[in-house]
């Protein structure tokens, strides 16, 4: 039989990282998909990163679960617009 018994002088601490992006583009009919000016795409209602996608030759990205091209996402990519807040 094994016992094992946790010490509390080996306890694992916890770091936390955090990283900011600045987002530039969006697309025009996918507003909550944006890109950074190094390229990587975040769909900001999931918060999440999408990853580029190779298909068939052809390097892009899956929006919205189909496969869209980065000849085609360029021509959609429109600069964010910055709202003015009047505080």
């Amino acid at each position: 039989m094994l016992t094992i018994e946790h010490s509390p002088l080996y306890r694992a601490k916890m770091n936390s990282i955090s990283i900011t992006y600045v987002l530039y583009w969006e697309l025009k009919n996918f507003q909550e998909y944006q890109f950074t000016k190094e390229g990587k795409c975040f769909n900001l209602k999931s918060g999440n990163e999408i990853k580029k996608v190779m298909k068939s030759r052809c390097i892009g990205y899956n929006i919205r679960g189909k496969f869209i091209a980065l000849n085609t996402l360029r021509n959609q990519l429109v600069k964010i617009k910055i709202n003015e807040t009047p505080f």
